[in-house]
């Protein structure tokens, strides 16, 4: 097995500030949509509103997961890192790998979330058609 070296893990802490940022946007523009929504269902408790309460919650659950591995494999990078330096190198392959396992499932948290995302706003074009084509 190849040597695991201090500069390996540190790659991976820019790509995965990057993705943090991306979550936290995304965090965060949920946020706003569900502000807005909760205004609109007490003003009028629309079956559709309720939807799309749903499906806003299932996104914003699946982006605190992605944060969640996604910090988690920052952290492990790190410790990987310590452990390299206080040479304990078998140990430090293992963290490695599992930082990488838990960065792999935000990933797929995300691929998820996005197919929900990309379902709901064909739902939303799909009602606009609708309006279109009864004129």
């Amino acid at each position: 097995m190849e040597q695991l070296t201090l500069t390996t893990p540190a790659l991976l802490f820019s790509a995965i500030s990057l993705i943090m940022l991306a979550y936290t946007n995304r965090f965060l523009a949920y946020a706003s949509v569900i502000r807005n929504l909760r205004d609109k269902y007490l003003e009028r408790k629309e079956e559709s509103l309720i939807r799309q309460i749903k499906n806003l919650k299932l996104r914003l659950d699946l982006t605190r997961y992605m944060q969640i591995c996604g910090i988690t494999s920052l952290l492990l990078c790190v410790l990987t890192m310590f452990l390299i330096y206080i040479d304990y190198h078998t140990i430090a392959v293992y963290v490695f790998g599992l930082g990488l396992l838990l960065l792999l499932l935000s990933l797929a948290f995300l691929i998820w979330e996005i197919q929900i995302s990309a379902k709901a706003l064909n739902n939303h074009l799909s009602d606009i058609e609708e309006d279109l084509n009864n004129r």
